[in-house]
């Protein structure tokens, strides 16, 4: 027998409500942790991967996602990149990986989520001409320091259930810097097996009616594979590309044939 409409619109709220309140306590803890360590004066980059994975890995709790590793992701330097499907994207590779993310320099002047930001170690890129090329200098001198990166080379969201075409303009940091790229790749599925549709943020879906549906969603898991890294020495930018393109489709074919129902599966071919 199926709730009344009035009833299942407070049980909705409630959820809402709870998840709201789960995120909140989320990030006053952060800011807490981060204040015990230190992070606002002058991030500790060499201890903050711990706290940050932590950190995320209960922020997607608090949105009602489950991070499974579907194998161990590797902890090591490099050049890290992941497919994207969802701003819920960032919580989950920051569970999983020890890279820092890449943002916008004015971002680090937004209040509370601009300070979260710095203290969890974000790498500020400044555009100036927004020029790729200088975002590639500036993330090789990031990762010549010792300190690995991630990014989404898709450029953009989409529905997860395929690879888009990549950009490999930062790739290249990785030649210059002579360290491994190593993908991951992400897939939100229900607990019938089939691939999330709440939680996709693409095409027209404004950001608040994103939220709405990602709290509205029940027991959703985000599946994370690591694929085979890539050793870049003797590759061109173009080759690099390429071979990230068809590892990364790969890998999600795999990683969907892993965790998808059969039903999941045939609703991929539609």
């Amino acid at each position: 027998m199926s709730l009344p409409k009035s009833l299942y619109s407070i049980r909705r709220q409630l959820g809402r409500g709870k998840q709201i309140a789960g995120m909140t306590s989320t990030i006053a803890g952060g800011i807490r942790a981060a204040k015990k360590i230190g992070a606002f004066q002058a991030p500790p980059r060499e201890q903050l991967p711990r706290y940050i994975q932590t950190f995320c890995k209960k922020m997607a709790s608090s949105f009602g996602v489950k991070v499974v590793q579907v194998e161990r992701v590797p902890q090591y330097h490099g050049l890290w990149v992941s497919n994207h499907v969802s701003w819920m994207d960032i919580p989950v590779v920051g569970t999983v990986s020890p890279a820092f993310f890449l943002s916008k320099a004015e971002i680090g002047e937004w209040p509370v989520f601009g300070k979260l930001a710095k203290a969890g170690g974000t790498l500020f890129i400044e555009r100036g001409s927004g020029d790729a090329g200088s975002v590639a200098d500036q993330i090789t001198t990031f990762l010549k320091d010792g300190f690995s990166v991630i990014f989404f080379p898709e450029a953009t969201t989409t529905s997860g259930k395929k690879i888009k075409r990549i950009h490999g303009t930062l790739l290249q940091s990785a030649i210059d810097a002579g360290v491994p790229v190593q993908p991951i790749v992400i897939a939100y599925v229900n607990n019938d097996g089939t691939l999330s549709e709440a939680l996709p943020y693409f095409g027209k879906l404004t950001m608040k009616e994103s939220i709405k549906r990602v709290l509205d969603s029940r027991d959703v898991c985000a599946y994370v594979l690591p694929l085979e890294s890539i050793n870049p020495e003797g590759k061109t930018k173009s080759e690099l590309t390429n071979l990230l393109q068809k590892r990364m489709q790969d890998g999600l074919a795999d990683l969907h044939s892993r965790v998808l129902s059969d039903a999941g599966l045939k609703l991929l071919e539609k």
